[in-house]
């Protein structure tokens, strides 16, 4: 389907882009939309780097950003049409047929390996397995039963234990699917000093998220913890304050306050950044 390009979405040389996913909350990859009249959701073809696929509109039509390289970036090919949904259909049950086989050739051979999924190109050469693996695995022989039993082009991905997730999905303990199989579509680092910072207790049970990682959620707050405690005091600091001075013992960073133990009798006091004296000399 084909329309008029709106000026108000395009650059100046007419030119449009638009994002692409292959698999629901998976990354997002720029095509160019031509002038192709594409909404939010519509099922599209496009070339990716395993072939011909079927991806869905993320991000409409809109200008290129001007350092964006537009040279090395493919079009759309053109809406999916009911066609391609049969054929998608009937990849489908390939894909399943495939992972069927891999898993009983996998045990018989006694390979260390997890396939997590298996997908089929468009025009249905081509398979890809995506597994995971403590270690290294001689997977040849695997592959090249694979290939003549099948009669496709395998290729073997090993892939990490956030992406096996991301994959089969689940519900976290807060009561909801799981950010990365529901609307995160990149991974950034998690590091411990995030859960530290946050004040949290490291006990891995409790940070460690369904694919024995740290919790993405960790990043989700963690700018706001650093900007908050920027204004707090460290710990073991001496202070002054209204309520007599000491030692700071504690942080609470979502209150703004500290916890002080006090000098003359050991006392524990909670004290605001209002409580706090200003010992430093006045400027002339």
């Amino acid at each position: 389907m084909a329309g008029d390009i709106d000026p108000f979405e395009s650059g100046s040389d007419g030119t449009r882009i638009v994002a692409v996913s292959m698999q629901h909350a998976g990354h997002l990859l720029n095509y160019l939309a031509g002038t192709l009249a594409l909404k939010r959701g519509d099922r599209v073809l496009v070339e990716s780097e395993a072939g011909t696929r079927i991806g869905i509109v993320e991000v409409e039509p809109h200008e290129p950003a001007q350092t964006l390289d537009l040279s090395s970036m493919r079009p759309v090919v053109r809406l999916a049409d009911d066609r391609d949904f049969r054929l998608e259909e009937d990849t489908l049950s390939r894909e399943q047929q495939g992972e069927r086989l891999c898993v009983t050739r996998i045990r018989e051979r006694g390979l260390a390996m997890k396939l997590v999924r298996v997908d089929y190109t468009y025009d249905g050469r081509k398979a890809i397995f995506y597994f995971t693996a403590e270690n290294r695995v001689d997977f040849r022989d695997l592959v090249r039963d694979l290939a003549n039993t099948l009669r496709v082009r395998v290729e073997m991905k090993q892939i990490g234990a956030r992406d096996e997730t991301k994959v089969t999905g689940g519900i976290g303990p807060c009561g909801r699917e799981l950010c990365c199989s529901s609307w995160l579509r990149d991974f950034e680092a998690v590091t411990v000093k995030m859960a530290r910072d946050q004040g949290l207790a490291l006990n891995p049970s409790r940070l460690a998220g369904m694919c024995g990682r740290l919790k993405c959620c960790l990043r989700y707050e963690y700018a706001t913890y650093v900007e908050l405690k920027r204004a707090l005091p460290n710990l073991g600091r001496r202070v002054e304050s209204v309520q007599g001075a000491g030692k700071v013992i504690r942080q609470n960073i979502l209150k703004q306050t500290v916890l002080i133990q006090r000098e003359e009798d050991g006392g524990v006091v909670e004290a605001t950044l209002d409580d706090l004296v200003d010992n430093r000399p006045a400027r002339n």
